[in-house]
């Protein structure tokens, strides 16, 4: 075989192989699981940048493998998939590294690093899918490596949060299998296409595909966490800080986000799905989530489930930018996937310094903690100010334009959203920085792990610093070449372009 047929295989195994290793290795064998577990995401990572210079050359990189009569199951990496790819793999790398000191004393990590590494599998197979039966299998694989995280505690709160997860997830798998044998039925293919596969159909089959756009979209919605189907996520919080930080930053609620933006654009088409009027409903509902979920993150006293329903709101900017149904909007939409990713992902590791180091777990229990972990808050800073929009942070990139994209496609409503929604991230993140920075400490930390000199393990320290940094340099670099911004530009240049 080529590489160009090669590499999406050696991109999926370069997690999978580790993954499967890890789980037959002995708990006491932690030096070789570290160098698997790093092996494997440093390998995704360089093969993952070979491609990425491919991509921006016009190489075409694809497997294909017969899977059902006139289905085949496709791998293939191309402008969009691998802005998603990227994500996973850079993120992928950092957490592993935070997981690494996260975990260090904690049982069973054969079993967590193992199902780590297939949820990444899992991920960038939904990335990589070239039709939409391959994004399914992937999709609900994704499901199975993810339960045993959340689970992965063992208490009666994890074991809840893991069944709310599969009857959320499984539920929503369900109904989108029904809209995709309903879709293949009508259309006679899956195929992820420029402008979409199913605009030529007569007008007869219209009304079906609108109700098949409402089950996959519902299906998707799920892990996207739209409302009203988001109420898994919150729950997820009990599962470990790394495990957070993959499904909110990475893994899970990307996957519903980016199979949206697959939908809309490479099964429909945004022109045709316009005209079908589903555009602007899934606009509405993405901009109630977007209120939604920073009012109930306002209602929070729990720092991560704060962050939980900070990530139901931001997420859905994705959705609206995709929505909107315009070109500037769309790179709004797309760049935020990567934007709030790091983003998030900082605020999560930073969170889980708190609770590791200090025991802190109530935004109550904050006062005065900047002054005992200044780097950590730091980041937190950081990450909490690109949520809000502050220029010149990564934040403020997406929502300049997703702004403009609104103004450019005449839906000014749009504004008012992100004004709103800015003011609230605003409400709910600066009073906890504060309490951190201008609070004075009352009496001891629920309970504190002495680290000598050290405000934390470094393996706990550099991954929040390193992705804070980031979310600084993706604001203050955004038209540098190769950034997220650009390539989120190349996207939409090649989807309005043909």
């Amino acid at each position: 075989m080529s590489w160009p047929v090669v590499f999406p295989l050696m991109i999926l195994a370069s997690s999978l192989v580790p993954g499967l290793i890890i789980f037959f290795l002995p708990e006491e064998r932690v030096r070789t699981r570290i160098v698997l577990n790093l092996g494997g995401a440093l390998l995704k990572v360089i093969l993952v940048c070979i491609v990425l210079v491919g991509v921006f050359n016009g190489q075409h990189y694809e497997t294909r493998i017969p899977f059902l009569p006139g289905l085949d199951l496709v791998l293939r990496i191309g402008a969009l998939s691998i802005m998603f790819v990227t994500l996973s793999a850079g993120l992928w790398l950092v957490t592993t590294i935070y997981a690494i000191g996260y975990l260090e004393d904690s049982p069973h990590r054969s079993r967590f690093f193992g199902f780590f590494s297939f949820c990444v599998t899992a991920t960038v197979g939904v990335a990589l899918a070239g039709n939409l039966i391959t994004f399914i299998l992937f999709y609900e694989f994704l499901t199975l490596a993810t339960y045993p995280l959340i689970l992965h505690r063992g208490t009666d709160a994890a074991h809840q949060a893991g069944r709310t997860y599969l009857i959320y997830t499984l539920a929503g798998g369900a109904l989108l299998l029904v809209g995709t044998v309903w879709l293949y039925s009508v259309a006679g293919s899956l195929e992820f296409t420029h402008r979409g596969f199913v605009a030529g159909l007569p007008d007869t089959q219209h009304a079906a595909l609108i109700i098949i756009f409402v089950l996959l979209i519902a299906g998707l919605g799920v892990k996207a966490a739209l409302i009203p189907l988001h109420s898994w996520l919150p729950q997820a919080m009990v599962a470990p800080a790394p495990v957070s930080a993959l499904l909110h930053a990475v893994a899970v609620v990307k996957a519903g986000a980016f199979g949206i933006v697959r939908v809309v654009y490479d099964v429909y088409g945004i022109e045709f799905a316009d005209s079908l009027g589903v555009t602007l409903p899934l606009a509405v509902l993405a901009a109630m989530t977007i209120i939604y979920g920073s009012v109930r993150a306002l209602m929070q006293t729990d720092l991560k489930r704060r962050l939980a329903f900070s990530t139901v709101s931001q997420v859905s900017y994705i959705t609206l930018g995709i929505a909107v149904a315009g070109p500037i909007a769309t790179i709004g939409g797309l760049v935020h996937l990567v934007h709030q990713g790091v983003m998030k992902i900082t605020l999560f590791f930073c969170a889980g310094n708190l609770a590791e180091t200090l025991g802190i777990h109530k935004i109550t229990e904050m006062d005065g903690v900047g002054r005992r972990m200044p780097w950590t808050m730091a980041a937190f800073t950081i990450g909490a100010f690109g949520m809000i929009g502050a220029p010149p942070l990564a934040g403020f990139i997406s929502k300049w334009y997703l702004g403009l994209g609104a103004l450019n496609a005449g839906q000014n409503w749009v504004i008012y959203i992100l004004i709103g929604s800015s003011l609230l991230n605003a409400a709910y993140f600066l009073p906890v920085l504060h309490r951190a920075w201008f609070k004075e400490a009352v009496g001891e930390w629920p309970h504190e792990r002495h680290f000598g000199r050290k405000e934390t393990a470094w393996a706990l320290l550099l991954p929040p610093l390193f992705t804070a940094l980031l979310t600084l340099a993706l604001g203050l670099l955004a038209s540098a070449p190769f950034s997220p911004l650009e390539w989120a530009r190349f996207v939409t240049t090649l989807e309005y372009a043909r």
